[in-house]
């Protein structure tokens, strides 16, 4: 799997870094199939007063590729969510993957009789 954190606007130091890479152990602990990560971290100064702090996430999977952002005041703030909104996309699909294959056993006609014996 290949992790690429960059910043827009802002140095990602390595506390930054270490606290997204943590925050998605949760993700690839619930879907393992994970082909590529990119995490975008952007900060605009509209102004002074109205600072927004936006992360962003392309997750690449087998068969799927997941885009998430996040806008709050404060970057760890953004990234929690940001985290929070792509494990329920990922579980999501990962529900849905693994439901694919039983469907087929739903739509099967109940035509079994026992036989009977005399």
């Amino acid at each position: 799997m290949n992790l690429t954190i960059s910043g827009h606007h802002l140095e990602v130091t390595p506390a930054i870094r270490e606290y997204v890479q943590n925050k998605l152990e949760r993700v690839k602990r619930h879907f393992d199939q994970v082909i590529d990560i990119a995490v975008i971290l952007t900060v605009d100064n509209l102004t002074e007063k109205d600072k927004r702090q936006k992360a962003e996430i392309n997750l690449r999977m087998s068969g799927k590729t997941v885009y998430v952002e996040s806008l709050s005041q404060d970057l760890y703030a953004a990234i929690d969510t940001l985290i929070d909104k792509l494990d329920r996309q990922v579980m999501k699909y990962k529900a849905k993957v693994q439901e694919h294959g039983h469907d087929a056993i739903k739509h099967l006609p109940d035509t079994f009789e026992p036989a009977a014996t005399a």
